[in-house]
């Protein structure tokens, strides 16, 4: 049931998008900027501030955390050379590439597929992958990638640094989190922090909707959004090649859990949309990425379930 609430959200909040911004387009575009400044500076932060506090971890799942991350970044690091090298496309697009794979939607997508594949009991590793991957990859990753790589982030190294610490708010968080005493992060107030997770769903895809309406009001962008080579090579990075190189380090090393092996090939994040808009990437391959990769993994869980 929760696969399917979320993949209704989804297509519900999306379609609620593409319809505002061809209705009312100045409205509809101003709505979606403000929708992810609202997600980067006050939904965001305490729902990292309270995870963060509240997390446990052994030793036997801390490496299977350290080798995702290793994988994710390797995979990054094979996007930047394709589309730097081979595509030869400009910073803006490349960094944008690069975000798709580093942000993940392990959270309200992620949470819901593994209780409903897995079992409720797998929530919790689910929870920890979340928070000690997915959150560093976004947070020092995506955000480091959008202050070097972005249009909004300035010239010298110097103004992209400081772009990196002003426009990163849920990275203050995270450090509060880790420091705070376990006592700061009452279960009521994780459970809250849990609840603006769910608020985030519609808003995100509602902006990642507008954007997709923008840019084919502009004539850059058909709908549906066209499945191009940047497209091709960021699906292919986040649902193939990220969760095969996890699998692949893992095996010599340690019994991956089933849980991490799913979180690996989960989505584009909506993250990915804040730091776009933040910095300057290009919002409309980061928007494409995010709509084509969710509808496979929703696609290939409601056929898992079916089966």
């Amino acid at each position: 049931m929760g696969v399917l609430l979320t993949a209704a959200a989804i297509v519900i909040a999306t379609s609620i998008g593409v319809w505002s911004e061809r209705r009312w387009p100045l409205g509809a575009a101003e709505a979606a900027r403000k929708a992810l400044v609202l997600i980067l500076y006050f939904l965001l932060p305490p729902v990292i501030f309270f995870n963060l506090a509240s997390a446990n971890i052994d030793l036997n799942h801390g490496v299977g955390l350290g080798l995702a991350i290793v994988a994710i970044s390797l995979t990054s690091a094979l996007v930047w050379l394709v589309s730097s090298r081979v595509l030869k496309l400009p910073r803006h697009q490349t960094g944008a590439m690069i975000c798709t794979v580093l942000v993940v939607n392990t959270g309200y997508l992620g949470y819901p597929l593994s209780v409903a594949l897995l079992g409720r009991d797998q929530l919790s590793t689910a929870v920890l992958y979340d928070v000690l991957v997915s959150g560093p990859c976004l947070l020092l990753g995506a955000f480091a990638v959008g202050a070097a790589f972005g249009t909004k982030a300035g010239e010298s190294p110097r103004q992209r640094v400081r772009a990196f610490f002003t426009r990163n708010p849920p990275l203050y968080a995270a450090i509060a989190g880790l420091l705070a005493p376990s006592a700061l992060a009452p279960n009521v107030l994780v459970d809250v922090s849990q609840g603006l997770v769910v608020a985030i769903l519609p808003i995100g895809f509602f902006a990642v909707g507008a954007t997709l309406a923008e840019g084919a009001v502009h004539g850059e962008l058909p709908m549906p959004p066209p499945l191009n080579r940047q497209v091709l090579v960021t699906l292919v990075a986040r649902l193939a090649i990220a969760p095969a190189l996890l699998m692949l380090l893992a095996a010599p090393l340690i019994d991956l859990p089933a849980t991490y092996r799913l979180l690996s090939a989960m989505p584009t994040g909506l993250n990915s949309m804040v730091v776009s808009h933040a910095y300057g990437l290009d919002n409309q391959i980061v928007a494409e990425a995010v709509v084509w990769s969710t509808a496979i993994v929703v696609a290939a869980a409601l056929v898992s379930l079916a089966l």
